[in-house]
């Protein structure tokens, strides 16, 4: 069983293609089912960045071919020229990179490892998902948890809006009992009121020259209100993080304007983010004591700062990586190599003991004891011949090495022994029980 993924994503595939493989979760449950029919098993992510298959089966080259016929009737034959394949350790890899966040458009992004887990809870629903991929999953899971405790890959701000929530963490011990206020309710202004709610702000209020827009834009965020911008001053008092963002040529906030509501707010501390170009908050507020002020340019410093860290935390996630994916196969090697060399020994027996007593019967009674014996052993060096070159290859690579996978599968499928279970390991030594033991007792 090889477990191969094929599949594009934001690096391969324009949002309008991958728009079209975007399937509901009926349909996803559905295309689960046409694919894995047992022993093969199918994993389906989908999100708004990449959709990808990914199949453990015996046979890689039908299921591959099944699954690149799935994607294009989803979403056309122009899919098929923008579609990745990955198989063996390479698939792997990509699922724990996948996981990681180390393929995501934004280094690190928390939400990937969460989808991930859905896709994997959506196959078991079905029966998709069954033994071999709930491994590759749970090592999947493993690594990601790894790559995001021991990196800084998720902990740095990358966007000016998230940078300046960031800030605004390190000014204020918490934001749980804290008002803030966005100014301008465009795209800028929602993602920084967005990540201001993931903050867990305590009163979030958003306000915008067109009450309307400010009003549509505070119904998407729980829990918070619009203002209309004439109230500036009255907000000015309530706050304490303001985020400006508007497309103003002169600013919205002076050192006149702020200052006259500090004795009001008896000079509490207020942080202000000017995310505008141009400027919407004059570099004169920030002469005011109180008051902590950053720009653009300041924002910028920031995010270059941690997407360096980001950069350091992705190449140490992907040592990670590599490591979990050297554990897996070790693991796999040692569960499914071990067992097909108990198998093989299991068949030889019984075929010699088979042969053995069809011979002894044909020959009557008249053999003596000692020709018995000797009859009997020489089923078992035939059976202990025959087995030595295939058992010592398979230990010469030993679980470290991919190899013994490989070696273990072909021993299996060249015997017929991927269907046959393992023979009890409770069970006492057969006659010719050498064999496992390299050929000696």
């Amino acid at each position: 069983m090889e477990l191969i993924c094929i599949g594009l994503s934001h690096q391969t595939a324009p949002q309008d293609v991958r728009g079209r493989l975007a399937l509901e979760k009926q349909g996803q449950m559905e295309l689960l089912q046409r694919l894995a029919q047992a022993p093969t098993e199918a994993l389906l992510i989908s999100t708004c960045n990449r959709v990808e298959l990914y199949v453990m089966s015996p046979d890689t080259a039908q299921s591959a071919h099944r699954a690149r016929e799935e994607l294009s009737r989803v979403g056309g034959a122009e899919t098929l020229s923008h579609l990745y394949e990955h198989h063996g350790a390479g698939a792997l890899e990509h699922l724990f990179r996948v996981a990681s966040s180390l393929e995501s458009m934004v280094l690190g992004e928390a939400q990937i490892l969460g989808q991930v887990k859905e896709s994997f809870e959506l196959g078991q629903s079905v029966g998709a998902v069954r033994g071999g991929l709930t491994r590759v999953c749970a090592a999947a899971f493993t690594c990601a948890k790894r790559a995001r405790n021991e990196t800084a890959i998720g902990r740095a701000a990358t966007s000016m809006a998230s940078a300046a929530v960031a800030l605004a963490t390190k000014v204020f011990d918490q934001l749980s009992d804290k008002t803030a206020v966005v100014i301008g309710a465009g795209e800028m202004g929602e993602l920084a009121a967005k990540h201001l709610k993931q903050a867990k702000i305590g009163r979030l209020i958003i306000t915008n020259r067109t009450l309307a827009r400010a009003q549509a834009l505070a119904e998407k965020l729980e829990g918070a209100t619009a203002r209309p911008l004439e109230d500036l001053s009255a907000l000015l008092k309530e706050a304490d993080v303001v985020v400006c963002v508007t497309g103003a040529q002169e600013p919205l906030l002076t050192k006149e304007n702020v200052g006259a509501v500090g004795r009001a707010r008896r000079f509490r501390p207020l942080f202000l983010v000017d995310l505008s170009v141009p400027r919407n908050i004059a570099p004169e507020v920030s002469e005011l004591d109180w008051v902590t002020s950053f720009n653009v340019d300041d924002i910028q410093k920031f995010v270059e700062k941690n997407a360096a860290a980001r950069a350091e935390g992705a190449q140490q996630a992907g040592v990670i990586v590599i490591q979990e994916v050297s554990r897996f196969i070790q693991d796999r090697a040692v569960r499914e190599g071990v067992p097909v060399l108990a198998r093989l020994r299991q068949r030889a027996e019984q075929i010699a003991k088979a042969e053995v007593e069809k011979t002894l019967a044909a020959m009557g009674d008249g053999l003596t004891e000692k020709q018995r014996k000797s009859i009997e052993a020489m089923g078992r060096a035939i059976v202990n011949k025959l087995l030595h070159e295939p058992t010592a290859k398979l230990r010469a690579v030993g679980p470290e090495k991919e190899d013994s996978h490989r070696l273990a599968g072909a021993a299996a499928e060249l015997f017929g022994l991927i269907d046959e279970p393992a023979p009890n390991p409770s069970e006492p030594e057969g006659p010719t029980a050498a064999v496992a033991h390299g050929g000696k007792r």
